[in-house]
C-alpha cells in the first residue's frame, strides 16, 4: 500500500514468536492510547504479517492488543479527511481488502484474541481471520459502525459478516451500526468462543495451536430454518427488497450509505465474495467524498471534543448528587449519575420518588441485558441511589439538579431551600427548558453558584447537555456542572442565559412555523411527512403532542414577549386548543389522535382542530417548500443566536441543534447546512419569506454578512 497520507510508518506492532510455533502480533500503536487503522498501521501488518505466514517455523498466528480496552477502534478518520478524490479513497479500500484476503486465505490459523473495542475496520480484521476469541467483558464490543459516519464497511465487512451471522441476522449490524458485547456476538455467530479478560493472548495461543493440529475447529453455528430459507434465491431476493423498503422509508433517500451497503451484499451473496468486495470499494470511494459523510464525520469529531473539552477553573469534585423532583427527568438524571457518585432524590410525594425507583430500576436491567453491566455493578449502583421525601437529606451535596415543573415561584423555592442547606461551594443548576436562570436566582443568597443544566427527554438516551450560564455566574461553578455533565457521558454545549437559551430558541421557531402552515391551510399529515423528508426524525405536529401543548404554549407566550421586535407571536390557534383542554398525547386530544396501548393501528390526523386553524378546508402545498420553510425557520434562528452571542460559535451551534434536536445529521447542522447550499441561496430565501410571511424571517446578520462576503461558517470542511 502506497503512504498516500505521508504518515511516517510506525513501529505499531510487536512479534513475539513463541517455542511452540505460535507467532503472537501484538497491536500497541506507540503514540495513542487505542490502536487505530491508518496507512502506516496497514502497511506495517502487510509487512510483517507476510513474512510469518510464509515462515515455515510459525504454525499459527495470534493478533492481539496491548492496549487495556480496546482492540482496534475503527479507522483513522483523518485518512479520509485528507483524501481528494473517490478514486484515492477507494484505492486504500483494494489495498486493505487485498491484505484481508491473504490473511482469509491462509493455509495457517490466524486467531483474533479480542478484548475490548472491536470497530469498523477493527471488526473487519478480526473478520479476516480463521477464528476470533472474544473476551466476555463489558468493554467488548463489537460494531459495523461506519453507517453512521455515511459510510460503508471496506474491508469485507459486507461480505464476511453476513457469511458468519446470516441474511437476516447480519443485515442491521452493517445498516444501523449496531455495536454487540460478547455474549451477542456469540450467540449471533461473530464469534467463534468467549474467555475470561485475564490471559486471553495465551488462551488464543492454545487455540491457534489447536487448530493447526486439526483438534479444535472453526465454529459451525446451528442454522434455523427461517436462515436456511433465506439462503434460497427467491426468499433471499424478498429479504433484500423489503430491507431496501424499510431503508428508504427510513432515511428518506437524505442517507446513501445503507442503499450502498445492501448493493454490496447482494453482489456478493449473488456474484461471490470478489464481486462484493470490488464494489465495496468503488462504493467506500464515493461515500467518503460525499457532503453527507463530511457532515456526519465532522459531527463525530466535534462531539467526541465536546465530550473531553477543558475548562479554565477547577471544578468541584461531585462526591454526592442532589436531585430534587423524582419525575421522568429526574429519575432520568439519576440513572445516568448512580455510576459515578451516590444519588440523593427527594420529591414531597412518595409516589413520584416510588416512580423514580422504578424508572431507574428499569434502566438498570436494560444495561444489564445489554451486557454493558454485570450484576454487581447493577447492584452497586442500585445502591447509590437514596429517596427521601425530607430536604435535610440533600445537606452535603455538591451539586443539586432541580427538575421541578417549570413555574418559576416554584423553582425560586426550592432554591431558596436548597440554599439553607448548601455550603459555600454547592453548586445549584435547575433544568430547565426555557425559565430564565437569572429569574430563578434573582432572590437567591449566591446567584453566582445557579447555573442551568438543560438535559433532553429521554435522558439516559438523549446525548446533548446545554449549560445555561448566566451573567455573573462564578467560572467554577460551570467547570463543576460541564465536568460532571461529561462524566454522565454527556456532549455538553454552553449557552448565554437568554430567553429560550439556544435549543428551547430554535425549536420554538420551527413549531411556531409549522402551525402558522396549518394556519394557511397545510395538512397536519403533510408537514410531518415534509419534515421527515428533510431530514427530521420527527414531524413538527406529532413533536407538539409529544412534548405537551400546554408546555409548548407557555413557553410561546414568553418567547412571543420577548421576540416581539422579530414579529414572533404565540400562535392564537395553540392558546385556543389548550383552553379547550387540549394536551396533545397525554390525554388523547392533540394534532393525532392516538391507538389503544399495544394496539397495532397507527395514528391519525385530528381534523376536528383544523377549526381552531382557519377551518377544514386545506390545501395542497408542495411538500419540498414545507420541509424548506419548516427547515430555515430553524438555519435562520439560528444565524441570530450566533448574531446575538447566546452560542459563541457555529459549532456550538450544530452540535446542540443536531444532538437536541435532531436538525437532520446528514447536513452537519445549521451552520453547515448554510455552507452547503450557500448562504447567498438561503438569503434569497429567507429574503422571498419575509416578504410574503413576515419579519420573522428577517435574515439574520450573520446570514446577509456571509452572503456578501461570499464567506463560509466552516471554511475548512
Amino acid at each position: 500500500m502506497s503512504n498516500s497520507g505521508g504518515e511516517r510508518p510506525m513501529e505499531a506492532i510487536r512479534i513475539e514468536k513463541r517455542p511452540d510455533g505460535v507467532a503472537m502480533v501484538v497491536l500497541d500503536h506507540p503514540t495513542k492510547p487505542v490502536n487505530t487503522l491508518s496507512v502506516g498501521l496497514v502497511e506495517e501488518v502487510g509487512q510483517k504479517m507476510t513474512g510469518l505466514l510464509q515462515d515455515p517455523a510459525v504454525k499459527a498466528v495470534v493478533l492481539v492488543s496491548a492496549k487495556k480496552d480496546t482492540f482496534i477502534a475503527g479507522a483513522d478518520l483523518d485518512i479520509l479527511q485528507q483524501a481528494t478524490t473517490a478514486e484515492e479513497v477507494s484505492r486504500l479500500s483494494r489495498e486493505g481488502n487485498a491484505l484481508l484476503s491473504a490473511i482469509a486465505a491462509s493455509p495457517k490459523p490466524v486467531v483474533a484474541a479480542v478484548h475490548g473495542a472491536a470497530l469498523g475496520g477493527g471488526l473487519e480484521v478480526a473478520l479476516a481471520c480463521s477464528y476470533i476469541l472474544a473476551s466476555d467483558d463489558p468493554l467488548t464490543v463489537l460494531g459495523q459502525a461506519e453507517v453512521m459516519l455515511g459510510l460503508l464497511p471496506a474491508g469485507g465487512g459486507t461480505q464476511r459478516l453476513i457469511k458468519r451471522t446470516g441474511l437476516i441476522a447480519g443485515l442491521p449490524l452493517l445498516l444501523t451500526g449496531q455495536r454487540v458485547r460478547a455474549k451477542k456476538a456469540y450467540r449471533l455467530g461473530l464469534v467463534d468462543a468467549l474467555t475470561t479478560p485475564g490471559g486471553i493472548a495465551e488462551t488464543g495461543a492454545r487455540a491457534a495451536l489447536a487448530l493447526a493440529d486439526g483438534s479444535l475447529k472453526q465454529r459451525t453455528r446451528k442454522k434455523r430454518l427461517m436462515e436456511k430459507l433465506t439462503a434460497l434465491p427467491p426468499m433471499r431476493d424478498q429479504v433484500l427488497k423489503k430491507a431496501r423498503q424499510a431503508v428508504m422509508a427510513k432515511t428518506r433517500g437524505n442517507y446513501p450509505a445503507p442503499p450502498a451497503i445492501l448493493d454490496c451484499a447482494e453482489t456478493g451473496l449473488k456474484k461471490g465474495m470478489a464481486a462484493g468486495l470490488a464494489l465495496e470499494s468503488h462504493y467506500f470511494g464515493e461515500l467518503a467524498m460525499s457532503q453527507a459523510s463530511r457532515s456526519l464525520v465532522w459531527l463525530f469529531h466535534a462531539t467526541t471534543g465536546l465530550k473531553k473539552q477543558k475548562v479554565a477553573e477547577r471544578p468541584i469534585k461531585v462526591n454526592r448528587l442532589g436531585i430534587v423532583g423524582g419525575g421522568f427527568m429526574g429519575a432520568g438524571i439519576a440513572s445516568v449519575s448512580l455510576g459515578l457518585c451516590p444519588v440523593t432524590v427527594r420529591d414531597l410525594d412518595p409516589r413520584a420518588l416510588a416512580g423514580c425507583a422504578k424508572e431507574v430500576e428499569g434502566w438498570l436491567a436494560k444495561l444489564l441485558r445489554s451486557e454493558a453491566i454485570r450484576p454487581l455493578e447493577r447492584d452497586r449502583r442500585r445502591s447509590n441511589l437514596q429517596l427521601s421525601t425530607e430536604a435535610g437529606t440533600l445537606a452535603g451535596c455538591e451539586l443539586i439538579i432541580e427538575a421541578v415543573f417549570e413555574k418559576l415561584d416554584l423553582k425560586q423555592k426550592v432554591l431558596a431551600q436548597c440554599e439553607e442547606l448548601a455550603d459555600e461551594r454547592t453548586v445549584f443548576a435547575s433544568n430547565t427548558s426555557a425559565l430564565p436562570i437569572g429569574d430563578i436566582a434573582a432572590q437567591a443568597k449566591h446567584p453566582e453558584r445557579v447555573v442551568g443544566m438543560h438535559y433532553f427527554s429521554p435522558v439516559p438516551k438523549m446525548p446533548l447537555l446545554e449549560i445555561v450560564v448566566p451573567d455573573g455566574c462564578a467560572p467554577w461553578a460551570v467547570a463543576t456542572a460541564l465536568k460532571f455533565g461529561q462524566k454522565q457521558g454527556k456532549a455538553v454545549i454552553l449557552v448565554k442565559d437568554r430567553p429560550g437559551f439556544y435549543t428551547s430558541r430554535i425549536l420554538g421557531a420551527l413549531l411556531s412555523e409549522a402551525m402558522s402552515l396549518v394556519q394557511q391551510g397545510a395538512r397536519i399529515e403533510d408537514l410531518d411527512r415534509a419534515s421527515k423528508d428533510f431530514g427530521f426524525p420527527v414531524g413538527p405536529m406529532a413533536l407538539l403532542d409529544e412534548v405537551g401543548l400546554e408546555v409548548v404554549a407557555h413557553v410561546s407566550r414568553d418567547l412571543a414577549k420577548a421576540f416581539a421586535a422579530y414579529g414572533v407571536t404565540a400562535n392564537p390557534g395553540l392558546l385556543a386548543m389548550t383552553d379547550q383542554g387540549y394536551q396533545g398525547r397525554k390525554n388523547n386530544k392533540g394534532f393525532y389522535v392516538y391507538p389503544p396501548p399495544r394496539s397495532k393501528a397507527k395514528k391519525k390526523p385530528n381534523e376536528a382542530v383544523y377549526a381552531f386553524f382557519g377551518g377544514g378546508e386545506r390545501r395542497d402545498i408542495d411538500r419540498e417548500q414545507l420541509g424548506r420553510r419548516l427547515g430555515l425557520a430553524m438555519v435562520n434562528e439560528s444565524g441570530r443566536c450566533l448574531d446575538e452571542g447566546v452560542i459563541d460559535s457555529p459549532l456550538t451551534g450544530d452540535v446542540g441543534a443536531v444532538l437536541g434536536l435532531g436538525f437532520p445529521p446528514f447536513t452537519g447542522g445549521p451552520f453547515h447546512y448554510l455552507d452547503a447550499q450557500g448562504a447567498g441561496r438561503v438569503l434569497g430565501w429567507l429574503q422571498e419569506l419575509a416578504t410574503t410571511q413576515g419579519q420573522r424571517f428577517t435574515p439574520a446578520q450573520s446570514i446577509a454578512e456571509a452572503a456578501a462576503t461570499g464567506s463560509k461558517f466552516f471554511p475548512s470542511t
